[in-house]
């Protein structure tokens, strides 16, 4: 797991046609979404993540892991891991994988409580907001583990 000396935190929602990405502030202990980007078969526009990186300039990367309700992996997971393995190769960050079931669903439900669009959710994905509920769950797992050693 990361260092105590972490400060922000960037977070993606892995998929193959979207990418959700979320930023998170460890001071402050939260997560808000960044944007959406696209994605052609999982393979992203490494620019502008790279862009994303350079302008954020995060201390640790997080990538929702899709386990499947009982815990196992699902078929996304070896794509999954490929990417944040992609991601720490590049730009030389800590990528690490954070359980995301549900997510998505939940951003489904908060984008209709809000009065979101009813239309299709290709047209209109909530990538980003499942990018910051990971986010945000791995940020308040992180806080409180390292509460509990102090």
């Amino acid at each position: 797991m990361a260092g105590p000396d972490i400060r922000l935190v960037l977070g993606f929602d892995f998929g193959t046609r979207s990418i959700g990405v979320a930023v998170g502030q460890m001071i402050t202990g939260q997560a808000r979404e960044l944007c959406n980007l696209k994605a052609e078969n999982g393979i992203p526009k490494w620019e502008e993540i790279e862009k994303l990186i350079k302008e954020w300039k995060p201390d640790v990367l997080i990538v929702g892991k899709p386990l499947n309700m009982d815990g196992t992996e699902s078929p996304l997971c070896a794509r999954t891991k490929k990417f944040a393995n992609r991601l720490n190769g590049r730009f030389n960050l800590p990528a690490y994988e954070h359980d995301e079931r549900l997510t998505t669903f939940e951003a489904k439900g908060e984008r209709m409580a809000q009065g979101g669009q009813r239309g299709s959710f290709r047209d209109n994905p909530v990538d980003a907001i499942a990018a910051r509920l990971v986010l945000q769950s791995w940020i308040d797992e992180f806080l409180a583990t390292s509460q509990s050693k102090a």
